[in-house]
C-alpha cells in the first residue's frame, strides 16, 4: 500500500485531542480541515486495523484516500434506496400496514445479510402483501419514509460536480419515481408492483431488479457515459448491492451489513450520506 495516502476522519463531534492522538498513532505529517466535520491527516501510515480500533469507540468514520483525488474526477454515482438513501425498508412498512411486519421483516433482514436468495425472498414477501389496498403505498411515502441524513446535501454536491446520478433498487417504482423527482436523480430503476382492482396482487409486473440487474444498470450507464470504474461511486447496505459495489472504484457501505462492509472501499456508520463527499475533500 502506498504510504503517501491521506487519512480522512469524519464524525458528528470530533475531539481535538482525538485528532492529535490519531495523527500521532498514524505518524501523519499534518492535520487539515477541508469541510465541516471532515479532517484530513496528511501522509498517514497505512494501518487500517489500528485506526479502526481507535475510531470505532469514538464514533468516527475513516478512510484512506489518494491526496489528489477530488469529486470533480468522478462521473457516475449509483445508490441503493432502502436503508441507504432512505431510513426505512419500504416493503417492511407496507407489511406493517397489513399487520404482518415482523413476519416480512425477518425475511428482509435475512436477504440483506445474504443468507437467502433475494429474488425468492422478494416473491415470498410480495405474496404476503396480497390484498393490501394500493393507498398503502401513499401512506408509507407520506407518513413513514424519511431521507437518510445528508442525502439532500449529497445530491446537491454531486450535481454541482456534474456527476450523473442513478437510483437502483430492489424496492418499488412507486417510491423510486417520487425520490427521482424529489432529489433530481438522472435515472431510476426498481420493481413494479402489480395492482388488481385497487389492491396489491401479490406479484411483480415485469423483470425483477435483483443484484445482477443492479450491476447491469450501473454498467449500462457507465458505458453510455464513456465513464470508467475509476470514475464511479456506488453506495449500498445489503448483500444484493455487492455486485454493483464491485463495479465502482469508490464503494460505500452505508450503515451496512458485515458482508457489505467487508468488500466496500469505505464504511459510513456515524456521519450522514454526505460523508461520501468527505472522501474527496
Amino acid at each position: 500500500m502506498n504510504d503517501a495516502l491521506d487519512l480522512v476522519v469524519q464524525g458528528q463531534d470530533v475531539e481535538t485531542r482525538d485528532l492529535k492522538d490519531l495523527a500521532k498513532l498514524s505518524r501523519a505529517r499534518a492535520i487539515l480541515q477541508p469541510m465541516l466535520q471532515v479532517f484530513r491527516l496528511v501522509e498517514a501510515a497505512y494501518m487500517p486495523h489500528e485506526v479502526a480500533d481507535f475510531c470505532a469507540p469514538r464514533g468516527l468514520d475513516f478512510g484512506y484516500v489518494p491526496p489528489a483525488r477530488r469529486l470533480s474526477d468522478m462521473r457516475l454515482f449509483v445508490t441503493d434506496m432502502d436503508s441507504t438513501l432512505i431510513t426505512i425498508e419500504c416493503i417492511d412498512e407496507l407489511a406493517a400496514l397489513h399487520g404482518i411486519k415482523s413476519e416480512v421483516a425477518v425475511i428482509t433482514e435475512s436477504a440483506m445479510r445474504g443468507e437467502i436468495d433475494f429474488t425468492a425472498s422478494l416473491h415470498a414477501r410480495i405474496a404476503l402483501l396480497r390484498g393490501l389496498p394500493e393507498q398503502a403505498l401513499a401512506r408509507v411515502y407520506e407518513e413513514r419514509l424519511a431521507l437518510s441524513p445528508g442525502a439532500e446535501r449529497l445530491m446537491t454536491l454531486l450535481k454541482r460536480a456534474g456527476i450523473t446520478t442513478v437510483l437502483v433498487s430492489g424496492g418499488f417504482t412507486y417510491f423510486t419515481d417520487r425520490l427521482k423527482a424529489r432529489l433530481g436523480f438522472d435515472h431510476a430503476w426498481s420493481n413494479q408492483l402489480e395492482i388488481d382492482s385497487g389492491k396489491l396482487s401479490g406479484r411483480i409486473a415485469g423483470d425483477i431488479v435483483d443484484a445482477a440487474a443492479k450491476r447491469r444498470h450501473l454498467l449500462d450507464v457507465q458505458h453510455r457515459l464513456g465513464a470508467t470504474r475509476e470514475q464511479t461511486i456506488a453506495a449500498g447496505d445489503g448483500a444484493n448491492d455487492i455486485p454493483m459495489l464491485g463495479e465502482a472504484a469508490v464503494s460505500i457501505a452505508y450503515r451496512a451489513k458485515p458482508a457489505v462492509r467487508a468488500v466496500a472501499t469505505y464504511a459510513l456508520d456515524h456521519v450522514g450520506l454526505d460523508g461520501i463527499t468527505g472522501f474527496f475533500a
